[in-house]
């Protein structure tokens, strides 16, 4: 009898971890869409269209990449170092001063 207590003891404990884990991830959920969908209401106002569509389809290549460029170009809009919304050409240029940094890597084939 005791032992059911026990039991019953431990399983209300169990199931009330369980329970403050689910909300947490909940709130964690919550949190990360609502931050996401500020980022995409700011990309709206300084994106062109096709700018947009641009972001989006390196967001499917290189979902990483496209994070850094996003956070890039909301911090440049909030130091109000752009001028007016940013369109496809300009956008087109950011990623080659990104992918200027980076080494060509190129792979040499040696015959004997």
């Amino acid at each position: 009898m005791s032992e059911d207590r026990e039991l019953e003891a431990l399983r209300k404990k169990r199931e009330a971890e369980l329970q403050s884990q689910v909300g947490a991830q909940t709130e964690a959920a919550a949190q990360k869409a609502e931050i996401d969908a500020q980022k995409a209401m700011i990309l709206r106002q300084i994106l062109t269209t096709k700018a947009r569509d641009r972001l989006t389809n390196i967001k499917i290549a290189r979902p990483d990449f496209a994070e850094s460029l996003e956070n890039q170009l909301i911090t440049l809009a909030s130091r109000s170092n752009l001028q007016g919304p940013v369109t496809e050409e300009q956008l087109i240029d950011i990623l080659k001063k990104l992918q200027s940094g980076k080494r060509e890597s190129t792979i040499e084939f040696k015959r004997k």
